[in-house]
């Protein structure tokens, strides 16, 4: 009778994980389909951007949806400007540290704590 109980669970589970993963592996498959047909509408869109700065389809008939690239196109452009600026600013900075204090090493890119932590490591290693 218990064997017959655990027998009875037993099927079950199985049939709730094969359940499961089926729907797990349905669920992926949607998944990649959504991304191919995303990939396909961006692969239009680019198109159909291109033709209308060829001059080849009318752009008023995309009007705001040309505008909010175009839109979105400056966007990125005054983000970058801004990146470039933070970035040329951090390479001033680091060469007036360098400048102000020639004695510390430059070492922002060494992944090493200093050479007294590493005097001290092996002085507490060599017991």
């Amino acid at each position: 009778m218990v064997l017959d109980t655990l027998t009875k669970h037993a099927g079950r589970l199985a049939g709730d994980v094969q359940h499961s993963l089926r729907r797990a592996r349905l669920e992926g498959e949607r998944r990649v389909l959504q991304r191919q047909h995303r990939a396909a509408l961006e692969e239009l869109g680019q198109r159909a951007y291109e033709l209308v700065r060829a001059g080849k389809i009318d752009d008023a008939l995309l009007g705001p949806e040309l505008a909010a690239v175009e839109g979105k196109l400056m966007e990125i452009d005054a983000k970058s400007a801004e990146v470039e600026a933070v970035r040329a600013a951090d390479e001033q900075a680091a060469d007036a540290a360098d400048v102000a204090f020639p004695m510390v090493p430059g070492n922002a890119g060494s992944t090493s704590p200093g050479a007294g932590w590493e005097a001290a490591d092996r002085f507490f290693k060599h017991d």
